[in-house]
């Protein structure tokens, strides 16, 4: 599980919408208590970041539709609670895109 901190545009196809498929199972794990990946690295640094986690989102979507994908998930905004920013890390910014360019795909990093 990965929500990548990186601008969405960088991102390639398959980045882009694995993140978004993630970041819908991480939203139902904190919004809906599941206790799969309850204590994931991931899901941990996103507690109490509900409202970052919808922008990050809603950043996702506009990337999507931005390349013609349509979009049909959306998320409750009225459970966007808690930090409107993300300032925690599994891995900071500068290994993400380490980590993306390691993985010989077309993100732009």
């Amino acid at each position: 599980m990965r929500i990548w901190d990186l601008p969405p545009p960088v991102l390639c196809r398959r980045h882009l919408l694995g993140e978004h498929r993630e970041l819908h199972a991480l939203w139902s794990i904190l919004t809906g208590g599941k206790t799969g990946y309850a204590n994931h690295p991931e899901t941990r640094r996103w507690r109490g970041r509900l409202a970052a986690l919808y922008r990050r989102h809603e950043a996702l979507v506009a990337e999507m539709e931005r390349r013609g994908y349509r979009h049909a998930t959306p998320l409750d905004p009225a459970l966007a609670t808690g930090a409107a920013v993300q300032d925690t890390y599994v891995d900071p910014p500068a290994r993400q895109r380490a980590l993306l360019r390691a993985k010989g795909c077309d993100c732009a990093v």
